[in-house]
């Protein structure tokens, strides 16, 4: 019998509980799966909060993971048992030792990358691709403001988005965290703490504003990130970590930029 973390409730860290889990038999389409590393990401805080409803409960969260296939289903023919693999997305399950799972979500790893690196990389890397080419579709020249950029989603997108042509300003909370970001692509960092990043970003763009703004924080820079965006700009936002947005009666600019 293998384990995994449980919920049945949604609330605080206490919820979750290390229990006796068994997966089951992989049925037509699915695979059985023996993690070998298990992504950690802030939509499982969401799913354990119930931000975002996980589903019926009890549910084991966690979304991306990697490791060995150690059984398929009927129909099952583009992997086989003793594959190394990795998936990221839905269903929720990750969380536990052994876990069964849609085949048809699993990606066959390369000998170069290790599964801690897969388990690390995947959802963060399948979001900074729809930042860049799906939500928006980054051109050579453009500005941008990436907030959290020395985070999981952030180190990937500013990597990205400079290959690409942009120009990346990135915020952060500490200088070593500026530090990280600017090895990874960003040509400006603002220490959210003690600089106001609108000031800043108008200072960096000569009062233009930016093309984007890429937001996973929410509430604390929702409505100053919009002060942010040049004419006809567009704002993504795609997480709340600092609490949900919330948009009261009519949103004025700070100052139109020019």
């Amino acid at each position: 019998m293998s384990n995994a973390i449980i919920m049945q409730q949604t609330g605080g860290p206490e919820v979750l509980r290390w229990k006796p889990f068994d997966p089951g038999t992989p049925q037509v389409g699915e695979a059985i799966v023996r993690h070998e590393a298990v992504g950690l990401n802030f939509i499982d805080v969401y799913h354990r909060t119930g931000l975002y409803p996980i589903g019926d409960l009890p549910a084991i969260p966690g979304m991306e993971g990697a490791g060995r296939v150690e059984a398929v289903g009927p129909g099952v023919t583009d992997i086989a048992e003793g594959d190394r693999v990795a998936y990221a997305g839905l269903p929720p399950g990750a969380y536990a030792e052994r876990r069964r799972i849609p085949a048809h979500r699993l990606v066959r790893l390369p000998a170069a990358i290790t599964a801690i690196q897969a388990a690390a990389m995947m959802l963060q890397g399948m979001t900074a691709r729809y930042l860049l080419k799906g939500c928006t579709t980054i051109q050579p020249g453009d500005v941008i403001l990436l907030h959290a950029a020395a985070g999981g989603v952030g180190l990937i997108t500013s990597q990205w988005a400079k290959h690409l042509g942009a120009t990346v300003i990135g915020t952060v909370g500490t200088p070593e965290k500026a530090e990280l970001a600017r090895a990874h692509g960003c040509d400006h960092t603002i220490l959210y703490g003690e600089e106001n990043f609108v000031d800043r970003v108008r200072d960096l763009t000569d009062g233009r504003g930016v093309a984007v703004v890429y937001d996973s924080v929410g509430q604390a820079t929702f409505l100053r990130s919009l002060d942010c965006l040049r004419p006809m700009g567009m704002m993504v936002s795609f997480g709340q970590s600092s609490g949900p947005r919330s948009i009261r009666g009519c949103w004025r600019p700070k100052a139109p930029f020019s």
